[in-house]
This record gives structure tokens, sequence and C-alpha cells, in this order.
């Protein structure tokens, strides 16, 4: 609907995990460096954990789209299953087709002969389970027998589980802890961690959807999307899409603060400090302790390194965070014009210190009568 209007040739902020957007922070580098170096090193088990909407399938789905031929996977992402139904799954032919068995004997023969003979020709096999937290205690004891398919120097069946973090919980439990012990790789994803990289993340997605221009979110809107969504991806990821949506219908070409505002009270994604306010309702702005002008020479003094002469000179950040501080300086100067007549009238009317004294003194000789 809004595509036409902000120039776009696809949704930029769609909450499918599609692998052409995917955005690598430093977790999600750490990550994708402990699956890559995991089944290349033919570790047996691989854990990645991360909070919901933080991008884990979108990374897994990236991974599988550029792994070789010779890597054969197997991916589940439904664990609410039975032990039966569990190898019932990773059996069928369009993951580790194991011929046909009767039983849980013929088929862990049948699956070792498999994997032995993949093995054997330098091939790798890899099983992949998403949300693995909802795993059940009896299926995660099958997952530990399956790691024991191994020859003397390399395992055959390499293991990936990623899920929330209550997957740490559940592998701590003592009933676990044979499991736990076979864990090779373990790695976190972690929501998205400041303002700038907030900022990337939504430029990334806007290329990645063909946009003509950038600076769609003003710097005020992306850092309360920030705020909001607490750096988590997939909030992110709402905000923007709907916050498009209502721009567009009130043909808005910057997505300000005050649209972001709207949308979060929405979907319930305001900041705890906001909770509980009407929309529209005034509060009282927080002072603030430095001008933009003022913050931009302490940002410099601190970042700024000495030239030969000894005068400091202000970095590439600090040129970055002044632009950025003057950017949000202008928004909230427009965003509170309104409220400024009111304010200077009541500035006026309200009596100063001298006026106070002398009322003070008077009421003191009346007795306050």
């Amino acid at each position: 609907m809004y595509l036409e209007f902000y120039g776009l040739k696809e949704l930029p902020f769609a909450l499918t995990p599609d692998p052409r957007f995917i955005y690598f922070t430093p977790s999600h580098t750490e990550a994708m460096a402990n699956l890559h170096y995991g089944i290349e090193s033919g570790k047996g088990l691989i854990v990645v954990t991360g909070e919901v909407g933080t991008g884990k399938t979108t990374i897994l789905r990236w991974m599988m789209q550029r792994l070789d031929r010779t890597v054969l996977v197997a991916y589940l992402f439904n664990p609410r299953m039975s032990a039966g139904e569990f190898y019932q799954y990773i059996s069928s032919p369009k993951l580790l087709d194991v011929p046909r068995w009767e039983n849980k004997s013929e088929l862990l023969l049948k699956l070792g002969e498999v994997l032995e003979a993949r093995h054997a020709r330098g091939l790798r096999t890899v099983l992949i389970i998403d949300e693995a937290h909802g795993l059940s205690p009896a299926v995660l004891e099958e997952i530990r027998l399956l790691s024991n398919f191994e020859s003397d120097s390399a395992k055959q069946l390499q293991i990936i589980l990623t899920g929330q973090p209550e997957l740490r919980d559940v592998l701590n439990n003592p009933e676990l802890r044979q499991l736990k012990q076979r864990v090779a790789l373990r790695c976190e994803i972690r929501p998205l961690p400041n303002i700038e990289e907030t900022e990337r993340y939504i430029t990334s997605r806007l290329l990645a959807a063909g946009a003509d221009r950038t600076d769609i979110f003003s710097p005020g809107a992306v850092d309360y999307i920030f705020r909001c969504s607490e750096g988590i991806p997939r909030q992110i990821n709402n905000l923007c899409d709907n916050a498009l949506l209502a721009g567009f219908a009130a043909g808005a070409e910057t997505i300000g603060r005050s649209i972001i505002e709207e949308v979060a009270d929405t979907f319930d994604l305001l900041p705890s400090a906001h909770r509980g306010r009407q929309l529209g309702e005034e509060r009282e702005a927080a002072s603030r302790i430095f001008t933009a002008s003022g913050r931009a020479e302490l940002w410099a003094a601190g970042a700024g390194s000495a030239d030969d002469t000894g005068r400091p000179q202000t970095s590439v950040a600090g040129a970055a965070q002044t632009r950025h501080e003057e950017e949000m300086e202008r928004e909230f100067s427009a965003h509170e014009g309104a409220a400024g007549e009111t304010d200077a009238a009541a500035e006026a009317a309200t009596p100063d210190s001298e006026d106070l004294s002398r009322a003070f003194s008077r009421w003191d000789k009346t007795g306050g009568s």
C-alpha cells in the first residue's frame, strides 16, 4: 500500500525471517562464526540461544541457503512431539531419508548405515532443531543418544539446537547433565545495543527493499523506536511497518516521533515511563543538562585526539554524534513548539522571586489576614 509513496520495491519490514534482509550485528556475526566452525570442524552439539525476535531463525535460514550441496540438513521447526514422532519426522525422505523401518532398533541400525556411508565419502549430515527450548526431556535424551553416532575422530551427525534463553535452564536440569556435557559450542544472539545500531539496521532493510532514500525515519523517530523495541529486531520491524502505513495515510513523507508514539501505544510497546498516560497527554519534559553544542564539545574532548601541536581534534565518531544531536535538537524543538507559546505566557504570569518576597512580607505583617 505504501510502497510507491516511499519509493520502495518491496516491504522492508515484514515479520517473516527472510534471509535477504539479514543484518549482522556483532552477536549475529559471532553466532554465524560458531556455526561455521562447528560444522566445518565436525563438532557434535552446538547451542544457540537468544531472546524472542532477535533473529535466530533468520540466521539459520541464511546459513542453510549457503551450505554446500555436500551438507545434508534436516531442519525441525516444531519440537512439540513425542520421541516416536521425532524419529518419524527426521527419517522422512525429505530429511535424512532413512529406508523403511518398523521399530526403533531397526531405525537406528539403518540410520547408522546412512550416516557412516555419508561420512566415509566426506559428506556432512546436520540436524537443526529450532525452538529447542520446547523439546521434552524424553526427546532431548534421544538427541543425546543420536550424538553417539561417531567415528574414532569425528561426529557422523552434527546437531544444532537453537532456542530462547529458557533453553539454558532446560540444559541445566540435573537429569540432562549428560547432554549438557556434550555441548561443544555455545553462543548467544543479543538485541541491538544502541540507537546507532538501530539506525543502521533500519537503513539496511530499506536499502534491501530498494528504497530511493534512507532518511524516511527522522532521528527522533529512530531514537523512540529503539526505546520502544528494546533493540529487538522483530519489534523494530513491527513498529516501522505500521509507522509507514500510518505515515502514508497521513501523507507524511518523513516518519517523525509522534507517529511512532501512536503505533507504539496501539501495540502496547510504549516505554515503561509512558505507560498509564493517555495518548497526547503532555508531561513535564526532562531538563537538558547540556545544549547540543555543549554535548558536542564534551564528546570532542573525550573522543578527540591531539595533533602535533597538542590541540585536540574531533574524531569522525564525534562529528557523527554532533550531527545526530543537532538533528534531534531541531526535531524536539519543533515537537515542543506548539507548547512553547503556552509556556511563555505562563512564565510571564508567574511572579518572580522579588514579588513573592514582598507578598510573604505583607502576609507576615498582617498575620495572614
